[in-house]
């Protein structure tokens, strides 16, 4: 099925953060600590309507939202540096090549802002996703960054983006 990458509408909302929970829930993943937690996820289109931010969807030719990921400032974080955020895809797109182009869609985007580096965190188990960001450029990091408050994502990684 093909997926066109775009950008985030308002009316997405609910869609993109109903495939975020399902993931989590999906994976049995941690509801605290994570982006599952984050008040902004049901306003994904207002958090990344603001300079150097940008959100987009995977959505399927027949129209469902089947994924997304998003670029900001990491928060508290170095200056040039952004963070990959809120990346999640549901079953029926994953390891289509979708990842692999919505990164770099994002990336793009970042250079564009004129960020120097990416930065991203993830859970431990999530081994298919940290293979995909190693294969992104993507290195580990022994702490993080910034101050996300997700407690729960304890592998943290970054890419140079110059």
């Amino acid at each position: 099925m093909d997926v066109m990458i775009r950008e985030i509408q308002p009316d997405d909302n609910p869609y993109i953060a109903a495939v975020i929970r399902t993931v989590f829930e999906e994976l049995d993943a941690p509801k605290t600590g994570t982006a599952y937690a984050d008040t902004s996820l049901d306003n994904l289109f207002k958090n990344y309507n603001k300079p150097n931010s940008v959100y987009y969807i995977a959505q399927q030719s027949n129209g469902q939202i089947a994924g997304g990921a998003g670029i900001a400032p990491l928060d508290n974080g170095p200056d040039g540096v952004c963070e990959l955020q809120k990346m999640y895809f549901l079953k029926t797109i994953r390891s289509t090549g979708t990842g692999a182009a919505m990164i770099q869609k994002c990336l793009q985007a970042a250079k564009s802002f004129g960020f120097t580096q990416c930065y991203l965190e993830t859970l431990t188990d999530m081994h298919a996703a940290q293979k995909l960001y190693v294969k992104s450029g993507f290195t580990y990091l022994n702490a993080p960054l910034g101050n996300t408050g997700h407690s729960s994502c304890p592998v943290w990684m970054i890419k140079e983006l110059v």
